[in-house]
């Protein structure tokens, strides 16, 4: 059968994902793929007495993920049924304060991200910058400096990678290095493989609203280390992230709410981009339900498909406790916690499509009523599935531990179910908009490795059809400055529809990804975007908001901050090519 690829969908999986000879040539179609990840996936049936026909599963999962309804984490993609075989994309590893547990991470964060997986780290048990070293007698450098080493090796692993390395640095907001490390980012040349997140108390926020002293604490000695104004700490982390888009903050007490197994410990640190909050050694299986694809239009009106989805989202979550079971592990205590609690994370992308479809604007009310609903009956759905293989295959092993156990629930075969990332690269494969997010733009191409074909939305061309607009000059203008908010001359209703990421509040986009979170069991990704001119004082509504809304974290970007954009306008990259290319384009823009 032929999938339904974009062309920007095909030219991205034949540069990073169809598998290549000796000689770097393409020796695999677009279809020969999807097979040998349904195959791969579905032999974990084999491993089960009671199992169904490996077979037979195959060729339900090859049509869920031809059909492009559902598609798995990258290293899935790319891994599945090769000698590499590592599925997972999120793991996070533990950095203890000694020299031989530093580079021990380092090393076995070096072997993840050759295979594909993101990596995220605490380092809030470091010492921090001037405490003794009992061996040498010497200061220590601190928290900060050891992160150098990570991100020196990350760039460097990276060439050789399935994948660029990406990395998640946490800090706790007591830590005598925090803030140091809040303004870390500021120069945009250190940490470019590495999104940084304060991970920050109900305590810390209620002192830093009332402008309280608060102790640092030195983890070594667990003594008082240093004193600090929590206002003046807060507002460090506004004023940083309003000029560089980090650090993020990450809401401790949030997090641990939902942990399923505080028997094990507290969540200290997530992956790269913040959905999936772990345990040390813990790794999580991704993977996204495409809404569009569940869109249905008919004579009568638009609707979502809601009993396809939920089919779907059942048979998705059989396809990620697979990946669990025939995925091969970097280290024996990744695979041994893997598998006791069986961490997966379903989630969505092309929300912004279905709100298109449904003619809804972002961050409307009635957005989030769709969000609401539509992750209530993805939740809901996994839950089911996780119950129903616990009943074929047994629970995961720390079940008895779980709150679940101690509330009484029926047993489950997964710690967790649900997620949602940002599905840079799978929205692409899929040919729809990327995670909860809002359209970034109305026309825009991918800076780096890949890029894409730049051309307007189709549902803007086919509204503008609908309309009776036909002017050229007006889809240039959309092709290089991607949005149409400033055309007063288009009607309101259609302006308003299609508004772009930054021409949406961030109390809006916060709106959108509570309602999300509230059927979430862990995180969710999601980038506040703000304009230029948004001030210190945006920023900080939309900290104290998102945790407010019990969000487990937060990130802002204000456009045309320093830190490297995967999406960018024509006219953006115009403006970085010189006075020679397409004069015209650029006076326009």
């Amino acid at each position: 059968m032929t999938v339904p690829l974009t062309e920007s969908a095909r030219a991205l999986l034949r540069m990073r994902y169809l598998r290549r000879d000796d000689q770097g040539r393409v020796i695999e179609s677009e279809e020969e793929l999807f097979w040998r990840v349904a195959r791969a996936v579905a032999a974990a049936e084999d491993a089960f007495a009671n199992g169904r026909r490996s077979e037979e599963v195959a060729e339900e999962f090859y049509r869920l993920l031809t059909s492009l309804r559902f598609l798995p984490n990258t290293p899935a993609l790319i891994n599945a049924g090769t000698e590499l075989g590592q599925l997972f994309a999120c793991f996070v590893l533990p950095v203890p304060d000694s020299l031989d547990g530093i580079f021990g991470a380092v090393r076995d964060a070096a072997k993840i991200q050759q295979t594909g997986g993101g990596t995220g780290f605490s380092f809030s048990h470091l010492r921090p910058r001037g405490d003794l070293v009992r061996s040498t007698r010497r200061p220590s450098s601190g928290a900060v400096s050891f992160i150098r080493v990570f991100d020196t090796a990350s760039d460097v692993i990276a060439t050789e990678s399935v994948r660029g390395g990406a990395n998640m640095a946490v800090l706790r907001c007591d830590h005598p290095d925090v803030r140091e490390f809040i303004n870390a980012k500021r120069n945009p040349a250190l940490f470019s493989r590495f999104n940084f997140s304060v991970l920050v108390t109900d305590t810390f926020l209620e002192a830093a609203r009332a402008r309280k002293e608060i102790d640092l604490i030195n983890p070594r000695t667990g003594a008082p280390f240093s004193r600090v104004n929590a206002g003046d700490l807060f507002d460090e982390m506004v004023d940083a992230a309003w000029e560089v888009g980090d650090p993020g903050l990450l809401f401790f007490d949030r997090i641990q709410r939902d942990n399923p197994l505080p028997a094990l410990g507290p969540l200290e640190a997530t992956n790269p981009c913040g959905e999936v909050p772990l345990l040390p050694w813990e790794a999580c299986v991704l993977g996204s339900l495409n809404l569009k694809a569940f869109v249905v239009e008919q004579e009568g009106g638009v609707y979502l498909d809601e009993d396809e989805l939920r089919r779907a989202a059942r048979l998705a979550l059989r396809f990620l406790d697979n990946m669990v079971e025939v995925s091969r592990y970097p280290k024996r205590e990744i695979e041994a916690i893997c598998r006791a609690n069986r961490k997966v994370g379903l989630g969505i992308m092309g929300f912004a499509d279905l709100l298109l479809f449904l003619r809804i604007p972002y961050g409307s009310d009635e957005s989030i009523a769709v969000a609401d609903r539509v992750m209530r009956i993805v939740q809901e759905a996994a839950v089911e599935a996780s119950r129903e293989i616990a009943q074929e295959r047994g629970p995961f092993p720390n079940f008895p531990l779980s709150r679940y156990a101690e509330r009484g629930e029926p047993p489950r075969r997964n710690a967790t179910v649900t997620t949602v990332a940002p599905t840079g690269s799978i929205s692409i494969i899929a040919g729809c908009s990327s995670g909860i997010e809002p359209l970034y733009a109305l026309a825009y191409q991918h800076v780096g490795e890949f890029v894409g074909i730049v051309e307007p939305h189709p549902l803007l061309l086919r509204e503008l059809s609908r309309l009776g607009i036909h002017d050229p000059s007006l889809l240039r203008e959309i092709e290089l400055t991607g949005r149409i908010g400033h055309r007063t001359d288009l009607p309101e209703e259609l302006r308003r529809l299609f508004r772009v990421a930054t021409e949406i509040s961030p109390e809006e986009h916060i709106r959108v990804q509570a309602a999300i979170q509230r059927h979430v069991e862990n995180a969710v990704s999601k980038t506040i975007n703000m304009p230029y001119e948004a001030t210190r004082d945006d920023v900080r509504r939309a900290f104290l908001l998102a945790h407010e809304l019990a969000c487990k974290g937060v990130t802002v970007y204000r456009e045309g901050s320093p830190r490297g954009q995967v999406l960018q306008v024509l006219g953006h990259c115009l403006s970085c090519m010189g006075e020679d290319v397409v004069p015209e384009a650029r006076a326009r823009y």
